[in-house]
């Protein structure tokens, strides 16, 4: 083997050019090689305008003479080859533009990065690590989240939790600190707010500089690592916020990166983003294509991430700066078809999730059917519709009644996912107990009824960190979420409701085996705006797993209200947001609930029941189970699920 055999071949590079090489990680950057017992650290960069680029680090005082990139080709691909180990050294890129310009670049491809507010690059092997999560990822390749239940804790990793002097905590600490939290809390998986290096701590990882270093504010990519490991081992998914449409403007980064526009559109209205002060990704490239679909990759192999959340998909479908009407960006769709495309073809199992807040077509049908190829699709909609609806008091809610049903047209048009995501409680918009009008008292109702109702409905849940704690400040991002809150009865309360409702929603097949499908779904009534009150039928695959789910959206009770039900016999009331230990009034249905045989609601059968005061409640069929007895008869005994108390 000789040194030549480091240098790409013309195949390698015609596959980035034209924007098929999804390994390109593995050339460019900076690479540690052996051959025979010599080990040498391979540089290499993409900057087809540069007129020179030279490496420049803390190895040579931070002066590139003498180490000189050769250009490989005409299409601007450089590489340095030195015959040392420069494992754990700092570099940059020095490039000299056409126009006479000095850039001082961090590398696209580094793998590690110094800590903000320094900006080097970091020489990092990612060769060594060994996984301890096979157990995971067998039984993730075995199961499809669509029949799965699936309640994803929003993070960020900056301010769930600090140390006493402000500090961050490490991957480390955090691994210890968060698996117990997750755990004793019932949450299927972690969604990580963007992890990819980025200049700024105010914007929470949305504005990156090094796609493929994650940051180093919490350690290092190994310790990164052994957290994904971790949360792996205890059953944990993990999900990482990911930034494909535009990448802020830092001088170090890929902004003007040879002193032109080569990894943003070239026209000034396509790649100037007003609304964040970003540049948008020219998606046509081919090798910003390889760039992106290879940073995909990347995150799933090297670091066995479970999904992206992938962020502002219509900033991608559409051109941005548009006046009035949204023209469709082409070269973004096709990159959003090609890269779940590929996702999928690379790890079948890997979730897609894409933040849409448009009513663009299709987007979680297969790319071979005509669309996206995403797997979820946030229901923007359900959550602005929700939230306007209980931001509303409580006697003008019959005014606002649509806004709960409207839902129901479409849910069953996308595979969605339900969000109350960071982005609802910052900027002054409040938090979520908060955003629920009234006195103290009726604020913690309402937040349970709203989290009961959004369980009850189809679709995946998501949640931002800080909800189960009954903030009423909302997101901090410079400090830790209000631990002191769980010293309140009242607080401490929501969260033991939390955790049963988590729990319950988990061992119950009725909330989420056909989350997808208009046979899980069937409405009691719909339409008693009058009151509020909207009762409804959840169905898994067996019939004996149906429950009937009640939602009072007002202040008022009703000893005796009266409800359709599908079946016969005797029914018992497994949750009621109203029941003491969470916090309410304890207006709740403790015998047995006998059904009978009289139509309403459009059903055969009909019941009687106690409603509280903005109530969640679900009632079921008493189940029967067959016990057998020493003397070979059989005997039918009810069985029903029992209260968790405390």
């Amino acid at each position: 083997m000789t040194v030549n055999t480091f240098f790409p071949t013309d195949y390698q590079l015609h596959l980035f050019h034209e924007g098929n090489f999804f390994q390109s990680h593995q050339l460019f950057g900076a690479h540690i090689l052996k051959n025979s017992d010599k080990v040498y650290t391979r540089f290499c960069v993409w900057a087809p305008n540069a007129l020179q680029v030279r490496l420049a680090g803390d190895f040579n005082n931070w002066n590139g003479e003498g180490y000189e990139l050769q250009k490989v080709n005409d299409d601007g691909v450089w590489i340095l080859i030195t015959d040392k180990d420069l494992t754990g050294k700092l570099y940059k890129y020095e490039i000299f533009s056409q126009s006479g310009e000095r850039l001082l670049k961090s590398d696209p491809f580094a793998f590690y990065s110094e800590i903000r507010p320094n900006t080097a690059s970091v020489v990092y092997s990612l060769k060594n690590y060994e996984w301890q999560d096979n157990q995971w990822m067998n039984r993730r390749g075995k199961k499809s989240l669509l029949s799965e239940p699936a309640i994803i804790y929003e993070i960020h990793l900056g301010s769930w939790k600090k140390k006493e002097n402000g500090d961050y905590l490490t991957y480390k600490e955090l691994a210890d600190e968060l698996i117990p939290y997750i755990l004793d809390h019932g949450f299927t998986h972690v969604e990580l707010l963007p992890l990819v290096e980025h200049p700024l701590d105010a914007s929470w990882g949305y504005q990156g500089t090094g796609y493929f270093s994650v940051t180093s504010r919490y350690g290092t990519p190994d310790e990164f690592r052994e957290f994904v490991d971790q949360l792996h081992q205890h059953g944990i998914g993990v999900i990482l916020d990911w930034v494909p449409g535009h990448f802020c403007k830092d001088a170090h980064g890929l902004y003007r990166f040879d002193g032109t526009h080569i990894y943003s559109y070239t026209t000034e209205s396509d790649r100037e983003n007003a609304v964040w002060g970003t540049a948008n990704f020219d998606l046509g490239k081919g090798e910003v294509q390889s760039f992106l679909i290879s940073n995909a990759l990347f995150w799933i192999d090297y670091f066995h991430i479970d999904g992206f959340r992938m962020d502002a998909v219509a900033n991608i479908i559409y051109w941005p700066n548009a006046s009035n009407e949204r023209r469709e960006n082409p070269f973004g769709i096709n990159f959003l078809k090609k890269l779940n495309s590929q996702v999928h073809e690379y790890d079948p199992h890997f979730l897609m999730i894409g933040e849409d807040s448009t009513e663009f077509p299709n987007v979680t049908t297969p790319v071979s059917y005509g669309g996206l190829g995403f797997d979820y699709k946030w229901n923007m909609g359900w959550m602005n519709d929700m939230l306007e609806y209980m931001e509303t008091p409580p006697y003008g809610r019959s005014h606002v009644h649509s806004k709960v049903t409207f839902s129901f047209l479409y849910a069953f048009l996308e595979n969605f996912m339900l969000p109350f995501s960071h982005d609802e409680v910052v900027h002054g918009k409040k938090s979520l107990l908060d955003k629920m009008p009234g006195d103290y008292w009726e604020k913690f109702a309402q937040l349970r009824l709203l989290l009961g109702y959004m369980f009850a409905h189809p679709g995946k849940k998501l949640l931002f960190m800080g909800f189960e704690l009954g903030q009423f400040s909302e997101w901090k991002d410079k400090e830790q979420l209000d631990w002191n809150l769980l010293d309140y009865e009242m607080h401490q309360k929501l969260n033991d409701f939390v955790k049963f409702l988590t729990k319950f929603y988990k061992r119950s097949k009725a909330l989420y085996e056909l989350d997808y499908l208009q046979d899980g779904f069937q409405w009691i009534d719909a339409n008693n705006s009058q009151q509020s009150i909207f009762s409804f039928i959840r169905k898994g695959k067996k019939e004996d797993d149906t429950l009937v789910v009640i939602c009072n959206f007002t202040g008022v009770s009703y000893p005796d209200y009266k409800i359709g039900v599908p079946k016969n016999g005797e029914y018992r009331e497994i949750i009621n947001s109203d029941h003491e230990e969470y916090g309410g009034a304890g207006f709740v249905n403790k015998k047995t609930i006998l059904a009978a045989e009289e139509p309403f609601h459009g059903l055969p059968n009909s019941i009687n029941i106690s409603i509280p005061a903005f109530g969640f409640q679900i009632i079921r069929p008493v189940k029967k189970r067959k016990e057998r007895k020493g003397n070979g008869k059989e005997k039918v005994r009810s069985h029903v699920i029992s209260r968790r108390k405390g």
